[in-house]
């Protein structure tokens, strides 16, 4: 009976090619890759946006082109997704420019979600909603990876102690895992009331009570908050979501709840934006206008008050 041969044969490649070619193939390459095939990274949770941040960049890449590579994954259809880099890819488009540097790494979906969040995080001011968004994305890539160390860049150790990717993810980014609850919880709430956490109208404690609500409950808080031109201080929140609980939240139980006077509320008064407008320049901050009414409130009293000397 024949036996099989099993020969260590070389691969074709090691047949046709050399060491340092080999060598040099396995090495990260930048590439020039026209923008028209480049995709932006599906469900990107952090905005890109045409401020003046923007426009420096532009001004940059004028000037002196692409400094530091994207990063972008081939993907089946041949075109490239990009890891990192959505900011320098506008800023080219704005520029007029047609390639951009980018390095192309062989990385999986969960790979590349990992990669994303983590090149983004290193921003110096970040939307509350980015990084909620990017939290969750970053937890359920490390959960379906099984929680790799080499891919979320986390001592060795861990491998033996099996920790949970909560507490993998804390130590990356720097937060308590009960704050990464917290932020998580935030991608359940309406995006019209997670624009207003962006927008500083909503603190973020009470953001998060909120986002116990139902969806239902959510919108009803909203015309509420929109008609009666108010937010929910914390312990209103925390009201509404007992309530909620409970099954008892109705449309006139938010709108009495939202009628409390706050601990430290003060009776305010409110004049319509278009009675003052006039005597201010457009885009003039809120607080320069207030400042500037008590100035000018304060030369009226003097005045009042001398008026009233002379006389006597």
């Amino acid at each position: 009976m024949a036996r099989e041969l099993k020969l260590n044969l070389p691969s074709a490649d090691n047949l046709f090619s050399t060491q340092e070619e080999r060598d040099d193939a396995r090495r990260e390459k930048v590439l020039d890759i026209p923008l028209s095939e480049i995709d932006g990274f599906p469900d990107h949770p952090f905005q890109v946006k045409l401020d003046e941040s923007m426009q420096s960049i532009v001004e940059s890449v004028k000037a002196f082109g692409i400094q530091t590579p994207a990063i972008a994954r081939l993907k089946e259809d041949g075109r490239y997704e990009l890891v990192s880099g959505h900011r320098r890819k506008m800023a080219c488009e704005l520029a007029g420019l047609e390639t951009m540097p980018v390095i192309v790494r062989a990385l999986n979906r969960d790979e590349a979600i990992i990669a994303m969040v983590d090149s983004n995080l290193q921003r110096e001011a970040i939307l509350p909603s980015e990084k909620a968004k990017s939290y969750k994305m970053r937890l359920e890539a490390m959960k379906r990876q099984g929680q790799r160390t080499d891919l979320t860049c986390v001592p060795v150790a861990h491998k033996s102690e099996n920790p949970k990717s909560r507490a993998i993810l804390a130590e990356k980014v720097g937060e308590s895992q009960d704050q990464i609850r917290r932020y998580i919880r935030l991608t359940e709430l309406q995006p019209e009331i997670l624009q207003m956490v962006d927008n500083g109208k909503i603190a973020f404690r009470p953001a998060v009570e909120l986002s116990y609500l139902p969806k239902e409950e959510q919108q009803s808080l909203l015309v509420t908050m929109e008609s009666e031109d108010c937010t929910p201080s914390l312990a209103q929140a925390i009201k509404m979501k007992q309530f909620s609980q409970d099954g008892r939240l109705s449309e006139d139980v938010i709108l009495s709840i939202m009628s409390e006077e706050k601990p430290n509320q003060v009776e305010q008064f409110k004049m319509p934006r278009e009675r003052i407008s006039k005597f201010f320049a457009p885009g003039t901050p809120v607080q320069k206008i207030e400042e500037t009414i008590v100035k000018a409130l304060e030369l009226y009293r003097q005045r009042e008050k001398q008026r009233n000397n002379d006389a006597r």
